[in-house]
């Protein structure tokens, strides 16, 4: 069988190790690049990059600088790796006649809708991180139309950095949690994002004429960050770390980047076109956890 022959960029990050997963499923050949092989920061040598990777038919960017609360001291770096580069790719890509699929982030608003964002809500990032993906946003629409955005927020994976790994690392250690509860938002499994984002390259859309854009996809019910750690210390079950659970307020836990109040996100645009319901994340966190709760040796 013919295979799609797709360059990402970003490897060992949550989503970018479940694309490699399951890119053999949706019939895709990825030739996957990581911050050790090329320099995000340089613009120049990943637009080289892209035109210079023969027989490629896509590129998906799965990578980003995600500290959040370093993006603060850090904007300059941050812009670099958010912004420009997926500016430099989709140039790339614009010239070589190919579409970019580009990952981004719920941090583009401002958090003070009372109801989930749609794509053409009013962007006002509060953050470094959230002006540096907007950048990146920015740069990907203008350099070229075939392109699909994908925003989602509050990943978690099997593996990797994320906030159900800290929420049992710390349960561990200290048997006592103090998680905000007046934020909002969606938790989103990165197999789940992963899906999504080979879907859109290689299904045939519901909607044509509405294949290329901006889309929002992400968990299929909101919760607060206290609520996620409730959540995930349930699924740990009796062998995993016990700890007390207190609610706090965001004023409680200050950080040097704010994060929004509210990013809750409507997916319904990508359910309408691809036909790619919210991702379930409570019945991925049963699976998750335990292999979390390994990797800590829990």
């Amino acid at each position: 069988m013919r295979r799609m022959r797709i360059l990402q960029f970003g490897r060992v990050g949550q989503v970018g190790r479940e694309l490699l997963e399951q890119a053999s499923a949706f019939g895709v050949a990825p030739i996957a690049f990581d911050k050790d092989e090329i320099d995000l920061a340089d613009a120049d040598a990943v637009e080289r990059l892209v035109l210079a990777t023969p027989d490629i038919e896509a590129v998906v960017n799965a990578a980003a600088y995600t500290a959040v609360d370093k993006c603060e001291s850090e904007e300059e770096l941050a812009l670099a790796v958010n912004g420009a580069a997926p500016a430099a790719m989709a140039r790339a890509c614009a010239a070589r006649g190919i579409p970019i699929v580009h990952i981004s982030t719920d941090y583009v608003f401002d958090g003070t809708k009372p109801a989930p964002y749609v794509e053409d809500d009013t962007v006002n990032p509060r953050s470094a991180y959230g002006r540096t993906k907007l950048a990146g946003e920015v740069g990907v629409r203008e350099a070229c139309d075939r392109h699909i955005i994908l925003r989602t927020s509050w990943v978690f994976a099997r593996d990797g950095h994320n906030f159900v790994r800290t929420v049992l690392r710390l349960a561990r250690e200290k048997g006592a949690l103090r998680i905000v509860d007046d934020q909002r938002g969606c938790p989103t499994p990165a197999q789940d994002i992963a899906h999504a984002l080979l879907a859109t390259l290689t299904r045939r859309p519901k909607d044509e004429a509405a294949r290329w854009g901006t889309f929002h996809f992400c968990g299929d019910e909101p919760c607060s960050w206290a609520d996620l750690a409730a959540a995930t210390l349930k699924a740990a079950g009796p062998q995993g770390p016990k700890a007390s659970l207190a609610r706090i307020a965001t004023s409680e836990y200050p950080t040097p980047a704010e994060r929004p109040k509210n990013s809750v996100m409507d997916c319904g645009k990508i359910a309408r076109v691809y036909g790619l319901p919210p991702a379930p994340w409570r019945a991925r966190l049963e699976t998750h956890v335990p292999a979390l709760l390994a990797t800590l040796g829990t």
